[in-house]
């Protein structure tokens, strides 16, 4: 008897893996499926064409998620099945891991699976909204239009996230080199100057002593400094990421003043957009509040939603728990109010979600205007004061000189 490895899908759409101790691989399918799961790999070993949690960036799996949500939204609705439109994917797919994940999901919808389970089988890759979309549109004959809404929401999304990140990419930059500058000085120029007047034994000013002496202490003692700073970011990022750490410090961050604003922002927008996307489609309310929360980044404010789900189960509507939070901007649960009563919750989150898409992006284009002059005054003080420092010195050589 031979230890197998086997993958399989449970009537919930979860994968299941592990090894069964057994003399066939067709003994294994056979108490797989008499267990209720649904084989998709038994073999002596974890087969590598199908293993697809490789080394990749989460950009690369972002845009992977993208591309294939766009091209079968556009195969769907031209009216291709869905079997030759995962085909036609995969053949379109330049990323060969990718192109495996996607053959992998065709093999299991050609097995009698539906898309919503070949989906969960990478969970990896797709989000619980996108299967549970998925399988909504599945049951209601939709999921042409489900597609389409999924790529306009993924789309979306990702425009908003780069949008964020390429307008950090200048202030930090510019941070770096200052930081990278005055290093240089302190460690190369202002011991080198030290040396003259060391060697010349004429009297170095208070400035410039100041100067000569915070250098040697960098110097001789810098490291110390860049270790406990390393250990300290180590114990920062291991508290981060246990339950109490991450909640303390998204909290922390939504008080970081203009910064906190545009976070806050940028998670209403993300929240409104996924259960606009959601209860557009028919799922439940409950429902979508549960999942919708798994997409925020901020467990501070995905902690709230708790409150809002036990509302809407007593009948309270959404508008009035969510406001009632504490963690929403005010506008969200007032415009969700106008949604209520006139039937179009589903269009008002959508709504939310671009009125908060734009205001993301002034909040981001405010901090950086802000952070951008904070930095360059912050670097022309520190370098004024050692080129001032250095000038002193040299005015007071010329004194003695005359």
């Amino acid at each position: 008897m031979n230890n197998f490895y086997f993958r399989a899908v449970a009537s919930d759409g979860q994968l299941r893996t592990g090894t069964i101790h057994a003399d066939s691989e067709r003994w294994v399918a056979q108490e797989l499926r008499r267990q209720g799961l649904t084989p998709v790999y038994v073999g002596n070993q974890p087969k590598k064409a199908l293993d697809f949690k490789l080394p990749l960036f989460k950009g690369a799996k972002r845009k992977d998620v993208l591309f294939f949500t766009q091209e079968l939204s556009t195969l769907l609705n031209a009216g291709v099945p869905l079997d030759r439109a995962l085909n036609i994917t995969s053949e379109l797919t330049t990323r060969s891991s990718f192109r495996l994940l996607v053959l992998d999901i065709l093999r299991i919808v050609k097995g009698g699976k539906s898309l919503a389970d070949a989906l969960a089988t990478h969970p990896e890759y797709f989000s619980e909204l996108y299967v549970n979309m998925t399988r909504a549109g599945e049951a209601s004959g939709s999921l042409a239009v489900v597609f389409e809404r999924l790529s306009d929401f993924e789309r979306t999304r990702d425009d908003l996230r780069n949008y964020i990140v390429s307008s950090m990419v200048y202030p930090c930059l510019l941070a770096t080199v200052g930081i990278a500058s005055i290093l240089v000085l302190m460690n190369f120029v202002v011991p080198r100057f030290a040396m003259v007047f060391e060697q010349s034994r004429i009297p170095i000013p208070a400035p410039t002593k100041v100067l000569i002496d915070t250098s040697y202490f960098l110097r001789s003692y810098g490291w110390i400094g860049l270790t406990v700073l390393g250990l300290g970011l180590l114990g920062l990022t291991a508290y981060v990421r246990t339950t109490r750490g991450r909640l303390w410090w998204d909290s922390l961050r939504l008080k970081i003043p203009v910064l906190g604003d545009a976070l806050r922002k940028a998670e209403t927008a993300r929240f409104a957009r996924a259960m606009g996307t959601l209860v557009s489609n028919s799922v439940p309310l409950v429902q979508s509040i549960g999942i919708a929360g798994a997409t925020l980044n901020n467990r501070k404010i995905a902690e709230s939603l708790d409150t809002v789900s036990t509302g809407v189960k007593r009948g309270e509507g959404i508008a009035a728990p969510l406001k009632r939070g504490g963690q929403f901007p005010p506008l969200a649960g007032h415009l969700l109010s106008v949604g209520e009563e006139t039937g179009r919750l589903d269009a008002m989150f959508l709504r939310t979600a671009d009125i908060y898409d734009a205001d993301t992006r002034t909040a981001i284009r405010r901090f950086t205007s802000l952070f951008e002059p904070l930095i360059i005054l912050t670097m022309g003080i520190i370098v004024g004061s050692l080129i001032l420092s250095i000038l002193v010195a040299i005015v007071s050589v010329n004194d003695i000189a005359m």
